[in-house]
This record gives C-alpha cells, sequence and structure tokens, in this order.
C-alpha cells in the first residue's frame, strides 16, 4: 500500500484505524483471489475435496465483508472524515462488495465441479475454460494490484480485458448451445457448464467494477455506466 497517497492525521488513532481497515480489505481480496484459483483448480482436475474447500471458504469471506463494512461504520461515525478519506471509506464498502460477489461466484464454480464430476461433457469443455479462466484470473489479479497500491495506472486495460472476455463467454456459450441442438441428451450437462462460464464472465464484471472505485477514490470520479472511450478521456485528464 502506497502510504504517500494517505493524508497523515493528527490522531494516531484515527491513522491506524484506517490502516486495519485497508489490510483487511486486502487479506480479504487475497482470500478472493485463492478461492478462484482454487476453485479453476478444482474444476480442471475435477477435484472434489477442493471444491468443498473453496466452498467453506466463503464464510470466511462473509465474515470479513461484515467486519470491514462495521470499522468503515464506526469511522464515519467518530471520524466524521472529509475529501479523500470520504472517497476511500465509500469505495471500500463498494469495493469488498464486489470482492464478496466474486468469492460467490467462486463457491458456484466449485459446486459446478461437484455436478460435473467425472462426465465426459465436463473434460471436453477444458481448452475453451481453461483459456477463460486465466483471462479473467489476470483481470481480477490485477484490479487488486490496483487498490494495494492505490494507482489508476492500469484500469483502462484491465476494462478491454474485459471486452475479450465477453467475447470468449459468448464464443463458448454459441458452442454450448451447438451441443445441445446436437443432441439433447447433451442439455443437462451443457446448463450446468453454461453456469461456470457464466460465473467467470461475472468476475470479470467484478474486477472492472472494482477498479472503478479505485479511480472514484484516487480520482474522484464515478466512472460507472460509461463507454470505453469515455474512459480513456477521464484517465487523460
Amino acid at each position: 500500500m502506497d502510504n504517500k497517497k494517505i493524508g497523515q492525521h493528527i490522531s494516531r488513532q484515527f491513522n491506524e484505524e484506517m490502516e486495519n481497515m485497508r489490510n483487511k480489505v486486502l487479506t480479504m481480496g487475497g482470500l478472493v483471489e485463492q478461492q478462484i484459483e482454487q476453485a479453476a483448480e478444482s474444476f480442471m482436475s475435477s477435484d472434489l475435496g477442493l471444491a468443498e474447500k473453496v466452498i467453506l471458504q466463503d464464510d470466511q469471506v462473509d465474515k470479513l465483508q461484515i467486519e470491514i463494512d462495521q470499522e468503515c461504520t464506526e469511522i464515519l461515525a467518530k471520524r466524521q472524515p472529509a475529501a479523500f478519506d470520504l472517497r476511500m471509506l465509500m469505495a471500500t464498502t463498494k469495493i469488498i462488495t464486489d470482492l464478496e460477489r466474486i468469492g460467490d461466484e467462486a463457491a458456484r464454480i466449485a459446486k459446478m465441479t461437484i455436478r460435473l464430476d467425472s462426465t465426459e461433457y465436463y473434460h471436453d469443455q477444458y481448452h475453451e475454460i481453461r483459456h477463460l479462466l486465466e483471462m479473467v484470473k489476470e483481470m481480477l489479479h490485477a484490479s487488486l494490484d490496483s487498490v494495494a497500491r492505490m494507482d489508476v495506472n492500469d484500469v483502462v486495460a484491465i476494462a478491454s480485458q474485459d471486452q475479450k472476455v465477453d467475447h470468449e463467454y459468448g464464443s463458448i456459450i454459441r458452442q454450448l448451445i451447438t451441443r445441445m441442438m446436437e443432441d439433447p441428451r447433451n442439455i443437462t450437462r451443457a446448463l450446468d457448464v453454461l453456469w461456470t462460464v457464466r460465473s467467470l464472465e461475472r468476475i470479470g464484471d467484478h474486477s472492472v467494477n472494482i477498479c472503478e472505485h479505485v479511480i472514484y477514490m484516487v480520482k474522484g470520479k464515478d466512472v460507472r455506466h460509461i463507454s470505453q472511450d469515455e474512459l480513456e478521456k477521464v484517465m487523460e485528464k
């Protein structure tokens, strides 16, 4: 964390409260990133034990979200922060919401691993899903790095990567539809894979959301619901 960007306060306790809150956010981010890594591994290797571990970890993520939310509320009530500190607290509550939802998506992937265990159809989708997984993992890692460094230099590239994720997602969906049309017996399995791929696409969306919250924190600009071109213009200023 780049502490140079963080205002130093007269109250030492205020500094400690802010630092403790930020450290918990990074801990939560690391746990969610681990969830995605393990969910991906369990899905690709049909490791049911690892899938169960991912599902159980979701409780830890939920607990951290509640703790951080409470700390942000207490700081707002006691310190009445302004400017950058206020934006940081507001952005933090939104960042942890997206992290919690990413954790939920990881748990869904783990549950699909269990449902698709030892099926021929499951392994037939390996290559396409592997590529999408790697793209999404890179996006999440980059967005968490932006949070840790409070640096917005890479957010345009991350948003651009989301467009590639959407394209890959669409390609896999078309393949799944083709398989269902070719043989109705594939429908149930294809739908399970479809929900897994949908979870990956949503993780990409949440990663972009996290970057948007960092932009608000650092620049004070709300860049939600704007186009890629508009985002690039905001970042040039």
